[in-house]
């Protein structure tokens, strides 16, 4: 299956990446200090910085999986939407304007404020490595996927050769463009993003008449003719996860995770220190929140639009799975053009968000590791760059690899795992931090590995790894396939209704069986004022 013309999408995609490598290099001139390097010099307003968060966050998932997950599931598809916007007042009410005022590059910043240093840092860099992981999987998932709609390419070594071309993309990004160059990439790639869907959502309401109603029935309607069973249910609540008590668990377990995990996201914590004050950190979220809001509801349409116009079996046959449900549609929509323009601009999503994860990565390794343990806070002139650098090849390999592994998985589903990974190990310890004056490194400690380990256990030996089938098709859904080995002790797909409140609880057990460091009362009145007030935000956090 080969749609459209190869070389129209790769020209567009090819076009594209120019334009965005010229506005890294010029962004590239300034990056002389670590905080030009991750924090962009703070010289971002909150509009903007707003903007970029919207591009960091409509990633793969919410373009390509959710589209695909609505078309295919109707009404629970679009749950996924639901959650990942919801969260956002989370972030906007627990953590955006603390966050700014207590940290200076990273989450680890906050989180050792009044605690050990050593231990607490290596801890959260441990935890911000593992969400990026799962997140970076995703974004080569969606990668090789959509490539191997655009051309046709089914054998699985032609996927790989693309997620290895978007893995080098990446580096070359983020080595020359730092914080600064890669918060342009997202700016331009969420105008882009948003002004596309926007212009299908349009396209496909005008088909039907501007009649959501008329939408739906023909969802319903070209399902039914495809063979679907209850082609109603697209547009039933919980039909997808509904049918038993255990599918229902799984669901909000799935929503905990969602609506909790954003707070917790470390690239997207480490974008609130690219504005100059908590004043700007606020506006940044308020127009995340609109932008974020107005896409989701764009999704809405397009999964509908390409269950009308495409259909869910067509969808699930065509290479790249649920994720090629947008880009069908806008073949069935505009041709040969929409589709190398929706196609150069999912590949954008892709492209600005693994290089927002990447930078996120290296500066947890460079800033926390590096910098702050190994070098006891007073690194070289000009070290921390180097190595965040140097991290950011490493981080690269290891996502090219394991997006080879992730190529053919539903990119939201995978989103959602490193959702709750981001709500297990970091929103607890963020949380206690902020609010609870007694909170000791022990508690700390327990709430980051112990949130970490269960969810990273519980997924090992979830469905999502082994065991899951398509009832249809009988074919594996699960990462391990066609092996006929099945090891899911634990039945639920999303271990965030485990896993969360596990965090909380060994937080809390932690800081009460430990007494509070020596000069526990004098730091908590220094981050209290300083969280509230923003006073000393300006400068670096001393210790």
């Amino acid at each position: 299956m080969n749609l459209g013309n190869p070389l129209v999408n790769i020209g567009i995609f090819g076009a594209f990446v120019a334009v965005t490598m010229v506005i890294v290099l010029r962004a590239s001139r300034n990056n002389k200090t670590a905080a030009d390097y991750y924090a962009a010099g703070r010289s971002f307003s909150g509009p903007q910085n707003g903007t970029a968060i919207a591009g960091d966050y409509l990633s793969a998932a919410s373009f390509l999986g959710i589209a695909g997950a609505i078309a295919i599931y109707g009404y629970d598809g679009f749950l996924y939407s639901i959650g990942f916007l919801v969260a956002w007042l989370v972030a906007l009410l627990l953590v955006a304007e603390l966050l700014r005022n207590t940290g200076k590059f990273t989450m680890a910043d906050v989180l050792s404020f009044r605690l050990r240093q050593r231990p607490v840092r290596m801890a959260a860099a441990l935890a911000t490595l593992a969400v990026c992981f799962f997140y970076l999987l995703a974004q080569m998932a969606g990668a090789g996927g959509l490539v191997a709609l655009l051309l046709g390419i089914t054998a699985p070594a032609g996927q790989y050769v693309v997620v290895a071309v978007v893995g080098v993309l990446m580096i070359v990004y983020v080595l020359v463009g730092g914080m600064k160059g890669t918060t342009w990439v997202q700016i331009v790639k969420a105008v882009l993003l948003i002004a596309g869907a926007a212009a299908m959502t349009v396209w496909v309401l005008a088909t039907y008449g501007f009649n959501v109603s008329s939408l739906m029935q023909a969802a319903i309607d070209t399902a039914a003719a495809q063979g679907v069973e209850d082609p109603e249910g697209l547009i039933e609540p919980m039909n997808q996860y509904g049918a038993t008590a255990l599918t229902k668990l799984n669901f909000l377990s799935l929503a905990l995770a969602l609506v909790l995990g954003t707070a917790g996201l470390p690239h997207v914590l480490m974008r609130f220190y690219t504005v100059p004050d908590a004043k700007q950190a606020r506006r940044s979220v308020v127009w995340a929140i609109w932008l974020i809001g107005l896409f989701y509801l764009f999704t809405l349409v397009l999964g509908y639009g390409a269950g009308a116009l495409v259909g869910p079996e067509a969808i699930r046959a065509a290479p790249g799975g649920v994720n090629s449900a947008a880009p069908l549609l806008a073949y069935e929509l505009g041709g040969t053009l929409l589709l190398g323009f929706i196609a150069a601009v999912a590949f954008a999503t892709i492209l600005a968000v693994v290089a927002g994860l990447a930078i996120t990565a290296a500066a947890s390794f460079a800033h926390d590791v590096y910098a702050s343990v190994v070098k006891d806070g007073k690194p070289d002139p000009g070290a921390e760059v180097r190595i965040a650098r140097r991290t950011v090849v490493v981080i690269g390999a290891v996502a090219i690899l394991g997006g080879m592994f992730a190529v053919g998985q539903n990119v939201a589903f995978l989103v959602a795992l490193a959702f709750a990974v981001a709500a297990s190990a970091n929103l607890p310890t963020l949380v206690y931090s902020l609010f609870w004056r007694r909170f000791t490194t022990r508690g700390a400690l327990w709430s980051i590995y112990g949130g970490l380990g269960s969810c990273l256990l519980l997924i090992a030996f979830s469905p999502v790894v082994s065991g899951k089938v398509d009832p249809v098709t009988g074919a594996s859904l699960s990462l391990v396939k066609d092996t006929g080995v099945d090891f899911a002790l634990f039945p639920l797909e999303n271990p965030g209704i485990v896993s969360i409140p596990l965090a909380f609880l060994l937080g809390w057990v932690g800081t009460m069986t430990s007494r509070p460091e020596p000069d526990h009362e004098a730091k908590a009145d220094e981050m209290e004022v300083r969280a509230l007030t923003g006073a000393g935000a300006e400068g670096a956090v001393d210790h």
